[in-house]
């Protein structure tokens, strides 16, 4: 065991309010992430609402999900919103060339999505077809989806079954439009861009919908810089993708279980490079826009690995470990760390892709570590942010690289309760950790995620098997807690009011 290290809270000290959107979602058309995960259709065995799977709609209620987007990723510049509204029954039923070479039936369209924002009751977040479609196409589902007036368009709406206008708070105006969304220069998808938002912003809409362009992939500091250069006045955010790979190589990825420590340490400093990104890609914002009115949104983060085996390589379904509840703690709170530009954030992905919240297995249903951690940390939401200091950095090392062993965030809701969430990275040394704390609070909940090996999961055996743990609360002597954060473990510290 390491010494103590002193954790000074500054209650005076705020840094603003943490908007909710940084813990976002992002469910797209691939593998099981919808057909099965969330949509089952309104005939299922599988008890649902509508079609979608009652077990799923309640545990994301559970997170408090604050925005939802749809429906891709690189499936966005395939689809064409028009084969997903109608009679389910009529609807074409088209070959997926990017996941697979599936059979896209569109039972999952425009009002199915949005009845499913509805009963989460979040955010709409839609990404429109840049890469294939026209501009007339993205106008219509724009005014499809938000018209009030007696168009031919609202009209349609009206008479596949919804009445009222639906508001859409984001449109993301094409996607990854340098790889699959077109295979596009920065300059001509900055044109693109602009071409493309005269048509989305009509002057009906209040409140208005905000407008997200393609941003960089990850280190490509160039796009940025043209797309603020010649679009930045005409955007309200700026998408930014980052991917945590153990290996950094696209083609072995590494598995999502049965690694090693070298394999834990190469994923979890992908995961803080994040902050580096943020950072530089906020830096050349600065330059055009030193008010910050444009949003930096990383719409598709999380780790990603090789498939599980057995399972179609295009449906990017993977386990999901201690490592990931990791990834998410340290990812969630960088972005605490850059709330002044980062507004929005959108885990890859919901449900059974990438790094899940939940896994399915037809009626079967089970949380993941990455679950667990956005529902320790959902009471950063809204909260007014308080800055942490340490007395000293405890440090994890692995062969001649060096992380920051422990990330910590803590804000204030508006009862008062203070909330401290933590993250050890080390996957060998506890950390006892001192806290000073005003004489008027008192510990009311110490929750803490661990396991004794790397890659502990959850199976559909075993859905339990890794949860947060309910710990008695620290030993209190005056106004100082004294906390011990386990090797690879995430933790949540509630701070209550007294009188």
């Amino acid at each position: 065991m390491s010494d103590s290290v002193e954790l000074r809270l500054d209650p005076a000290a705020r840094g603003g309010t943490i908007p909710p959107e940084l813990y976002g979602h992002f469910a797209e058309h691939i593998g099981r992430g919808i057909y099965e995960g969330l949509w089952v259709g309104p005939e299922s065995s599988i008890p649902n609402t509508r079609g979608l799977r009652n077990d799923v709609l309640e545990a994301l209620r559970q997170l408090d999900i604050p925005v939802l987007r749809w429906p891709g990723g690189c499936f966005a510049d395939a689809y064409h919103w028009r084969d997903g509204i109608g009679p389910r029954d009529q609807r074409p039923r088209r070959r997926d060339p990017i996941w697979g070479n599936v059979i896209e039936t569109n039972a999952f369209g425009t009002h199915e999505f949005m009845d499913l924002v509805e009963l989460l009751g979040c955010k709409a977040y839609v990404a429109a077809n840049l890469g294939s479609g026209t501009v007339q196409e993205m106008s219509d589902w724009v005014e499809y989806l938000t018209g009030s007036a007696d168009s031919t368009l609202v009209r349609e709406r009206r008479a596949n079954g919804r009445e009222q206008p639906w508001h859409i708070d984001y449109l993301g105006v094409g996607n990854e439009n340098w790889v699959c969304g077109g295979n596009m220069r920065p300059e001509y998808y900055a044109d693109e861009f602009r071409r493309y938002n005269c048509f989305v912003r009509p002057p009906y809409l209040k409140p208005a919908i905000h407008r997200i362009a393609c941003g960089p992939n990850e280190a490509d500091y160039r796009w940025t810089e043209v797309l603020m250069e010649r679009a930045g006045t005409a955007m309200d955010g700026l998408s930014l993708h980052a991917y945590s790979l153990p290996t950094g190589d696209w083609k072995r990825k590494g598995p999502a279980t049965g690694f090693d420590e070298n394999q834990w340490f190469s994923t979890l400093r992908a995961a803080v490079r994040m902050d580096e990104l943020i950072t530089r890609h906020s830096a050349i914002m600065d330059r055009t826009d030193p008010d910050r009115r444009v949003n930096l949104v990383v719409d598709e983060w999380g780790a990603w690995y090789d498939t599980e085996p057995g399972t179609n390589p295009r449906f990017l379904y993977q386990q999901n470990t201690l490592r990931d509840a990791l990834v998410a703690a340290v990812t969630l709170h960088i972005f605490h760390q850059h709330a002044d530009r980062v507004r929005m954030a959108n885990l890859a992905q919901t449900i059974n892709v990438l790094q899940s919240l939940i896994l399915t297995d037809g009626p079967r249903m089970l949380r993941t570590p990455t679950y667990h951690v956005f529902e320790l940390f959902k009471c950063h939401q809204g909260a007014e942010r308080l800055y942490v200091q340490l007395s000293a950095a405890p440090t994890y090392t692995y062969g001649a690289d060096t992380l920051p062993a422990l990330s910590v965030a803590a804000t204030r809701a508006p009862d008062g309760t203070v909330n401290l969430t933590l993250a050890n990275l080390d996957p060998h040394r506890d950390h006892p950790l001192s806290l000073r704390v005003p004489s008027n609070v008192a510990a009311a909940d110490w929750r803490v995620l661990t396991a004794a090996a790397m890659d502990a999961h959850n199976t559909f055996d075993e859905p339990d098997r890794l949860v947060p743990a309910h710990l008695p609360a620290p030993a209190q002597e005056a106004d100082v807690l004294q906390l011990n954060l386990p090797a690879k473990s995430v933790a949540r510290l509630s701070l209550s009011p007294v009188s």
